[in-house]
């Protein structure tokens, strides 16, 4: 496994080097400047990105809520008639296309680090990195069970009860999942899938639940199931569904309506830069989503290229969001889980 530097000390390496650019505005700009992210992610990539802005905005105050992705959507549609938050970050294609009318478009300054596809056409949001779908197993929790090599071994019914989930109502993780399944297995996969899974409130509580045993199987993004691998625990292991998988951009916008103004288009600009997405992968294994950075160097995870991936339209699951999800709910509580 590569070693990961600390983040301070890759920091200051960069900057010995003369690689961070100036994101700041004036000095007297900065002096009162402060905003506010709405983020669904780990603590640790947060202040993955928060040393970095420490670097590169030294005057700039950066608070943050932090909750799932669906709730704190539904959130800024709340507020949207009086804006709280300056910029959202972050969630999938799929679950924000249900909300684009609460971001406002923002062009970052490095837009032509990343391929068109990893930027909404109107600039709407754009990608902080690529997540890749994963079966999260604790080796030492299969007690006799056979360790699942694909989505459609998890329709055996020796697996019920063995898998947990979120609920996608508030995980774009857990509906980019899901969505998948039905769309690679058939309506008939998805409910045999929901007949088997355990759901949770949240994204974080399937991972604490699979590392500490609760449960053999969690059904997640691989940078959340590597934290455990890369904490040390050798039971945890990721599996790369043999049947294919699948990939998720995970975007950031600017708020309508953002109160913080110009600095919370410098928060943009700060998550879409090379040093931020850098460290998002060298301490929160966030494959980032700018083309001018190659995973191998700062990370001990397997080319994209060599992971099956099942093709998934974005626009069709934000289009069909209400509807699955009421079709998802009517299985699992049919299903008694």
């Amino acid at each position: 496994m590569i070693p990961t530097l600390t983040r301070r000390a890759a920091l200051a390496g960069l900057a010995a080097g003369g690689l961070l650019p100036t994101l700041a505005r004036t000095a007297a700009a900065q002096a009162a400047a402060q905003a506010i992210i709405y983020t669904s992610n780990s603590a640790q990539a947060v202040e993955a990105v928060m040393d970095v802005a420490r670097a590169q905005l030294p005057k700039l105050k950066i608070s943050t809520v932090t909750g799932g992705s669906g709730q704190l959507l539904r959130r800024i549609e709340a507020e949207a008639a009086k804006p709280q938050g300056d910029v959202f970050w972050s969630s999938s294609a799929n679950t924000m296309g249900a909300f684009s009318q609460l971001f406002e478009p923002y062009k970052v300054k490095d837009s032509a680090a990343f391929v068109e596809s990893l930027r909404h056409p109107k600039d709407q949001w754009t990608a902080a990195n690529i997540h890749v779908a994963v079966i999260m197993m604790n080796s030492a929790q299969l007690r006799g069970l056979p360790a699942p090599k694909s989505y459609a071994d998890l329709l055996d019914p020796k697996f019920k009860g063995k898998v947990t989930i979120a609920d996608p109502a508030n995980s774009s993780t857990a509906y980019t999942i899901l969505w998948g399944v039905e769309k690679m297995l058939g309506a008939a996969g998805l409910k045999a899938l929901a007949n088997n899974v355990k759901v949770t409130a949240s994204a974080p509580t399937v991972l604490r639940s699979v590392a500490q045993g609760e449960y053999p199987l969690g059904l997640t993004f691989e940078s959340n199931a590597y934290t455990y691998v890369a904490g040390g625990q050798k039971e945890i292991k990721l599996v790369y569904a043999a049947d294919g998988t699948f990939t998720t951009p995970e975007f950031f916008a600017l708020i309508k309506g953002a109160p913080a103004g110009a600095a919370a288009r410098q928060v943009c600009d700060l998550l879409a830069s090379k040093e931020a997405q850098i460290a998002l992968l060298e301490n929160a294994f966030r494959r980032p989503a700018r083309t001018d950075i190659e995973v191998g160097k700062h990370a001990d995870l397997p080319e994209l290229a060599k992971i099956k991936v099942f093709a998934i339209d974005e626009d069709e699951a934000a289009a069909q969001r209400k509807p699955f999800l009421e079709r998802w709910a009517a299985l699992v509580a049919a299903a008694g889980n």
